[in-house]
């Protein structure tokens, strides 16, 4: 499916930047970067406990301000 933006008033710059914030919330870097190359299933669940690590060390960062 194709993405697409208007051009409202000749402002190109607007339009090019809305289609980027369209691309980006429809996941199509990370896609891509994703199929870059192959990763073993082994190597995606150790990068995907790493992440989860991570993201729970954020969180408790984040509560720990309040």
């Amino acid at each position: 499916m194709a993405t697409q933006v208007t051009v409202k008033n000749g402002n190109l710059d607007m339009a090019l930047r809305k289609f980027k914030q369209k691309v980006a919330r429809d996941g199509v870097p990370s896609e891509c970067k994703k199929r870059e190359c192959y990763d073993k299933p082994g190597v995606r669940r150790r990068n995907a406990k790493k992440e989860g690590i991570k993201n729970s060390r954020k969180r408790n960062r984040s509560n720990r301000d309040n």
